[in-house]
């Protein structure tokens, strides 16, 4: 255990680039913490750190084992959370990255449910884009990950994989949501009926920024119908997206899994339309780790719930 913690040590020091500041976040003197590293420096017959004027960065004895210490310390808190399951009692530390699509209702439903069974399991949820995800999977840093178009290598284990479904948003009152008939619009109204592309870009468009699944999906559809979108608003807020919907007759777009539940839904002031699936875009959704990373008993479990959650959405998009 002291050896593990010299290791975090040695770890905060190569994220900060600083004995002193990581001293001050461990509570040691720089000199104490000085000491522990040259120790183990010493045991290990090299130096890890270069000493520049500004601080200290991993040389390449370093970086090799800094690529070790994120295996160990994984390994030890798996073995932990094994420990802990063989006594009955779940606890552990589940670690999952995600897009803002998935992050305002899918993963938190998903963590709330889960910790009404196992209260004493804590998670980490990183709001990133498909590249940080599948970055922060090769570095340790999560456990899992929600990506849209898993990459094509060979170090992404897909656990489970869905054909995400692209849904309009509009505020209650657009045309397009129910209340009147769009004028030449190709599809009825009615919340609960699927929408025509062509009819949506008959208005104008807010979208997320491009790390989000609903503007990949949008995009992928926009090209295969060879139709052109005015977009009048883009953010990187998926939040300041609904929100603005609130206020002018645009249209937004988000795949289904990422909605929020149907009994919550009318609290939003929005009404959400899935996209005929004569135009949906053929994607893929995948939740999936580092290939060869045994997973902790609890991301395990977390990672078999939100698989069965996918399915059943999957179903439901028909």
């Amino acid at each position: 255990m002291k050896h593990l913690r010299t290791l975090r040590h040695i770890s905060e020091v190569a994220k900060t680039g600083s004995i002193r500041k990581t001293a001050e976040r461990m509570n040691l003197t720089p000199s104490a913490l000085t000491r522990k590293i040259q120790d183990f420096e010493q045991e290990l017959g090299t130096e890890i750190f270069e000493r520049m004027a500004g601080g200290v960065r991993p040389n390449a004895a370093g970086e090799l084992l800094l690529r070790h210490i994120r295996e160990q310390i994984s390994d030890f808190d798996r073995l932990r959370s094994q420990i802990a399951d063989l006594s009955g009692m779940r606890r552990g530390h589940v670690a999952i990255a995600c897009s803002q699509a998935f992050a305002h209702h899918f993963i938190p439903h998903e963590i709330a449910r889960y910790r009404e069974q196992f209260p004493q399991v804590s998670f980490e949820v990183r709001v990133i884009d498909h590249r940080e995800a599948v970055a922060a999977l090769h570095a340790h840093e999560v456990d899992l990950a929600l990506v849209l178009q898993p990459p094509a290598g060979q170090d992404f284990q897909a656990l489970v994989t869905s054909a995400p479904t692209l849904c309009a948003m509009m505020a209650a009152g657009h045309p397009l949501a129910g209340a009147v008939a769009a004028p030449g619009a190709e599809t009825e109204p009615g919340p609960d009926l699927p929408v025509r592309l062509r009819d949506c870009l008959r208005y104008p468009l807010i979208l997320p920024d491009r790390s989000t699944a609903g503007r990949y999906l949008f995009e992928i559809a926009l090209r295969r119908a060879g139709m052109e979108a005015e977009v009048a608003v883009t953010s990187n807020s998926f939040e300041f997206v609904r929100s603005y919907l609130l206020r002018e007759p645009l249209i937004g777009f988000q795949v289904m899994s990422g909605l929020p539940p149907l009994p919550e839904q009318a609290a939003t002031g929005l009404v959400f339309r899935q996209v005929d699936r004569r135009d949906a875009a053929t994607a893929t959704l995948a939740l999936g780790q580092l290939r060869g990373r045994s997973l902790s008993v609890a991301a395990a479990k977390f990672a078999e719930q939100v698989s069965r959650s996918l399915d059943r959405d999957n179903a439901a998009g028909g």
